[in-house]
């Protein structure tokens, strides 16, 4: 699977910015399509997760009620919405999948991942 992230830039706090992450190499999408995000000095961080079949979604405790996750199963993309931009969102926003049935309970491990697109810089700054 190759995933291929776009939508990142330069936005003003308060502001907002739709990520998307296109997955191919196959015809099925994989199981599980997230976001983790790492900021400079610091650690790769869990964002947000949505599994092919529904269910839960979850989110990283700095990101919920202003960040919103979706997919389109025909196209094979998933979107991040994010709202309400801070300057401590400022980070290269990377996008994630798996197979693996670990990466529904562990969403927020970055080791549940096997495939990891190329990353999309978001900084927000007035």
């Amino acid at each position: 699977v190759q995933l291929q992230a776009s939508g990142g830039g330069l936005v003003q706090p308060g502001g907002s910015l739709r990520l998307s992450c296109v997955a191919s190499g196959r015809t099925s999408s994989p199981l599980v399509t997230g976001w983790f995000r790492q900021a400079p000095g610091k650690e790769r961080e869990f964002v947000a997760q949505i599994r092919r079949r529904g269910g839960m979604t979850p989110y990283g405790d700095s990101v919920k009620g202003r960040f919103t996750i979706s997919r389109d199963n025909a196209a094979n993309t998933v979107s991040l919405q994010m709202n309400n931009l801070r300057p401590e969102d400022t980070a290269v926003y990377y996008c994630v999948a798996s197979d693996r049935s670990d990466s529904v309970g562990y969403y927020w491990s970055a080791d549940s991942y096997d495939y990891w697109g190329q990353g999309t810089l978001v900084t927000v700054s007035s």
